[in-house]
């Protein structure tokens, strides 16, 4: 049995995810919904696997794949689709958030957004990019954020979903806004009601931003894998 997060894609969009994905999909490889997110998986290296993994990758252009770096799906690509990108990622994890001492109260409250801020997290995501993030993707959330003078200038949120964690995602402040501590309080917020349920926390950090990744250590969370995301492109 591999761990639930050594898949986190696959698993997430055939299990707690799967009402997200298109209605094409199926046991052999599933896509989210382009609309939501850009995420597609095989169930496995078969032949069957593989060239379902094509048909959807060559329907929904623009997806990307996560896998475990040192993993046996490390290298199923979908054949005649060229690979546009490949960023080596961390995958960490959190049972715990760390003490939090003294602080100055935040410029701004913490609020659920809904759907009147779709717009506003868009364009909040597309300037800042924490990764990818379409009209739609706040459906997987909830998230949570920050404004000043009406103006969304923060937020977070949740994301893949499997067996005993959900991750923590879309973690943006805008640049004229950062150093006032909003990341990390609404990355408090977010996580802290995922571990309320009972679950861990996941995440994923590219491998060679290591102040993102000293931040999340802050918090509490682990590495605990190396992950690789392949963006596909157009035929």
């Amino acid at each position: 049995m591999t761990h639930p997060l050594d898949r986190a894609v696959y698993n997430a969009l055939t299990t707690r995810l799967s009402r997200f994905t298109t209605p094409d999909s199926g046991p052999d490889a599933v896509r989210l919904d382009p609309e939501v997110g850009v995420f597609l998986a095989a169930a496995d290296d078969s032949a069957a696997s593989r060239e379902a993994l094509g048909v959807l990758a060559r329907r929904y252009p623009g997806a990307g794949l996560v896998e475990r770096e040192d993993g046996p799906m490390a290298g199923v690509l979908p054949e005649g689709v060229p690979i546009t990108a490949q960023v080596a990622l961390v995958q960490m994890t959190a049972t715990a958030l760390t003490p939090v001492g003294p602080t100055a109260p935040l410029d701004g409250a913490i609020e659920e957004l809904n759907q009147a801020d779709a717009p506003a997290m868009l364009a909040l995501a597309t300037l800042t990019r924490p990764g990818p993030f379409r009209s739609r993707t706040r459906e997987l959330g909830p998230f949570v954020g920050i404004k000043r003078d009406g103006q969304l200038v923060a937020m977070a949120g949740r994301r893949l979903r499997v067996d005993g964690f959900t991750e923590l995602s879309g973690v943006c402040t805008h640049p004229d806004h950062r150093g006032m501590g909003y990341a990390a309080a609404l990355s408090r917020v977010v996580v802290g009601e995922i571990l309320a349920t009972g679950e861990a926390a996941f995440l994923h950090a590219f491998a060679d931003h290591e102040t993102t990744i000293a931040f999340y250590r802050g918090l509490g969370f682990q590495t605990r894998a190396r992950m690789t995301y392949s963006s596909l492109g157009e035929v």
